[in-house]
């Protein structure tokens, strides 16, 4: 017994010289984010864990906490902020009360594809960054999700047909919609919608084809209208503090990562878009073109939408899409 308890202080020991070493100095980020593990947004923050982990020879390590376990999405960024996670991942328009710059790319019909959301993107990125830098925070990347559509159980022809529907909102942009067509707004984020679905919370809600494939839309609804309305963006961002704790060359391995990764999501959500509407199709739902009624009816919110945004951003807001534009 004294021996295996002098064995036992000995490798204590050499474990305790060890941490003096090069294992003294790993650092242990967690990285909160909303959704499931094989979604394409988790899979880009899997591979971008393990790309930092290898840059840096594990020296930093990064923990992506999925599907909102460790945070609900609404908390994460939050969390980033007040330091109870080092890193996270939300929806950027989820957070458009804090500022209007939030929620540019949600504004209806704006950009329609990849190519005019990304425009959109480097011409807000600059707004975007020194508002998220103001609350202790470092923007690292950006990636898109899949065109914005209707998902319904009911047939959907006009904006009319559209009231009185239980109508989920994830954003001020959605639960907008809902006032202008007179759905009800119900407040579920992503995490939450198979059992929203379920219960019949909701009947209807606007959303891309990666979120209704995650939340198996078919078990209740019947139709999705690709409307294309917008391309909202998931951003990745670090608490400006734990980014700053680190040397020199592991900032450099976490930025090179970074634009590594928003590279990769961009070219995996657009992949990704059209076999989500396959699969739609392949699980009996009807995917459909909307009416010509309907996208005049949906053109007319979107118009009321953007005079919203614009009210709200100022002159800012429209310097933003006036470079847009120009591109």
């Amino acid at each position: 017994m004294i021996r295996t308890f002098a064995t036992l202080a000995f490798a204590a020991g050499v474990a305790a010289l060890a941490m003096q070493g090069p294992a003294a100095a790993q650092t242990k980020w967690s990285l909160p984010a909303a959704y499931p593990t094989d979604n394409p947004h988790s899979v880009n923050l899997f591979a971008f864990a393990k790309d930092v982990g290898e840059a840096t020879g594990g020296k930093l390590q990064i923990t992506v906490h999925a599907n909102a376990s460790l945070f609900k999405a609404p908390e994460i960024k939050r969390a980033v902020q007040t330091g109870q996670a080092q890193a996270g991942e939300v929806i950027v328009s989820l957070h458009e009360n804090d500022d209007p710059m939030f929620g540019i790319d949600v504004v209806p019909f704006l950009a329609t594809s990849y190519p005019q959301s990304l425009k959109l993107w480097k011409a807000s990125r600059p707004a975007v960054e020194k508002r998220l830098a103001a609350q202790g925070l470092k923007l690292l990347f950006a990636v898109p999700w899949g065109p914005q559509g209707i998902y319904a159980k009911k047939e959907i022809n006009t904006v009319e047909d559209m009231k009185g529907l239980k109508w989920r909102a994830y954003n001020v942009g959605t639960a907008r919609i809902a006032d202008l067509v007179g759905a009800q707004a119900v407040t579920i984020q992503a995490a939450e919608l198979p059992q929203a679905l379920a219960t019949g919370v909701v009947n209807a809600f606007m959303t891309s084809g990666s979120t209704g494939y995650d939340s198996k839309a078919w078990e209740t609804m019947t139709y999705y209208y690709n409307t294309q309305a917008w391309i909202p963006k998931n951003i990745t961002f670090v608490n400006q503090a734990a980014f700053e704790a680190l040397d020199k060359p592991t900032q450099e391995a976490v930025l090179k990562a970074a634009a590594v990764a928003e590279e990769r999501g961009w070219k995996l959500a657009e992949e990704k878009a059209t076999w989500y509407l396959e699969q739609l199709t392949a699980n009996k739902m009807k995917v459909l073109p909307p009416s010509d009624a309907l996208k005049a009816g949906l053109n007319k919110v979107g118009d009321q939408l953007t005079a919203d945004w614009l009210k709200k951003a100022g002159p800012e807001g429209q310097a933003v899409i006036d470079a847009y534009r120009k591109m």
